[in-house]
């Protein structure tokens, strides 16, 4: 069905609507053709689109054609950014847990949790948007200045009752608050963190699926910071009380007896403390390496995917954003951008230079950014055209300076990812004469 699939295409059409041209995916198709041991990496350049899940899904439909998954030397590797993004997921931290992990909450913690599912990112953005979500309480990150759409996002923030930001440094977020505002300062991962049993340690999960340790070596920059771990417990105990079968003061005094519990919930978790503590860590079950797929023949299957369908007007680009050298995440540490050679500025729009010439852009012209989707439009202003070698009708702009551009309600198909390299933008010459 695959191949048949494949047959109704033409590999010429498919090159020229990638914008990549067809003498380079042949390079390619011709490296890979006598290979069996191959890795293919991907970061958010795949996953931040429409199609994004079909994306990751044509990377497996080639590894299984070469043979080349499930062998020591070959295989998918996804590159993530925070060392624990995809460790929230193992453990259980999703706004749609599946039935068997909820089964065992249950069964180890002595509490019915709720069944229905919650809200993803984007979801849960539209809900305060709406001013039907009262509440929205942030443990770390920048959530205003990470996420889609900023304009609607602040919106929802204020149209809270409250919001609570547990977090490491003050950012932008702080700003943009409900009705009442919390701001929970807590301990770095450099920091020390002391409890009653002494120095802890906490684990995270690196993009490899490895789980090791973590500590923090520095001085806290204040003794009253509590850890991450100490403030959710701390609330836990005066929110239920004696309602709660859990001795949260217990957990808090050494995380071993947190990753305990953890043990007696996640599979892939058995001897979890003696485990962590070994050097580099321990690998999580992966179907790919045991050769254990969790289908009904126990096989990997091949997929068949949707063709990505852009159409672009005479005056409009497909947007991508991006991050420069000198950020992690949102936090920007300087204006200089080494890989692209761009310097003192972030706030800039980087154009082919053939299209330059005819809109009639000259390079360091001001320029107005602004995105339609379904009838709504949106603007981000001031922008220096910079001449660069992207393809032609694509331009590329900083994160998270464009999020304002990327519409909330633009996502990936399953995954709910918000589309921020696929914006269909029109670039506006200004006139503040």
């Amino acid at each position: 069905s695959f191949v048949d699939d494949l047959q109704k295409f033409s590999v010429a059409e498919l090159a020229a609507r990638s914008g990549i041209p067809l003498k380079q995916i042949q390079f390619a198709a011709d490296m890979l053709a006598d290979k069996t041991k191959i890795i293919v990496c991907w970061a958010m350049g795949l996953t931040q689109h429409e199609n994004a899940v079909d994306n990751i899904r044509e990377i497996v439909n080639l590894l299984l054609l070469k043979g080349s998954i499930g062998k020591p030397g070959a295989g998918t590797c996804p590159i993530r950014g925070h060392s624990n993004v995809q460790g929230d997921r193992t453990v259980g931290i999703s706004e749609s847990p599946p039935a068997e992990f909820l089964d065992k909450l249950e069964e180890n913690f002595g509490f019915q949790p709720p069944r229905e599912h919650g809200y993803a990112v984007v979801d849960a953005i539209e809900v305060m948007a709406r001013k039907a979500g009262k509440v929205f309480f942030a443990l770390g990150g920048n959530f205003l200045s990470a996420s889609p759409d900023t304009e609607t996002t602040a919106a929802g923030l204020r149209n809270c009752a409250l919001t609570v930001h547990v977090s490491t440094k003050l950012n932008r977020s702080h700003l943009i608050h409900g009705k009442r505002a919390l701001i929970l300062p807590c301990l770095g991962r450099t920091e020390r963190d002391d409890q009653s049993t002494g120095e802890q340690f906490v684990s995270v999960e690196n993009s490899m699926g490895i789980v090791h340790r973590s500590q923090g070596s520095l001085k806290p920059c204040s003794t009253g910071l509590k850890s991450e771990a100490a403030i959710v417990a701390e609330l836990a105990q005066a929110t239920l009380g004696s309602r709660s079968r859990i001795d949260w003061k217990h957990w808090i005094s050494n995380y071993d007896h947190i990753r305990d519990a953890i043990e007696q919930t996640i599979p892939g978790f058995e001897n979890y403390n003696q485990r962590v503590r070994q050097e580099g860590g321990f690998y999580l079950p992966n179907c790919n390496r045991d050769g254990k797929f969790d289908t009904p023949d126990g096989k990997a299957h091949f997929s068949i995917n949707q063709i990505a369908e852009v159409k672009l007007a005479d005056d409009e680009f497909l947007m991508l954003t991006i991050r420069s050298h000198d950020q992690f995440n949102t936090t920007i540490y300087g204006l200089n951008d080494r890989y692209r050679g761009i310097h003192n500025e972030r706030r800039v729009v980087l154009v082919n230079r053939d299209d330059m010439q005819r809109l009639g852009l000259v390079e360091k012209q001001v320029v107005d950014l602004q995105s339609q989707y379904k009838g709504r439009t949106r603007r981000a202003n001031q922008f220096l055209v910079v001449p660069y070698d992207t393809p032609q009708k694509c331009v590329v702009t900083y994160f998270p300076e464009a999020n304002a551009l990327v519409p909330l309600d633009q996502q990936a198909r399953i995954s709910k990812t918000p589309a921020s390299k696929s914006v269909v933008v029109k670039i506006l010459p200004r006139n503040d004469s």
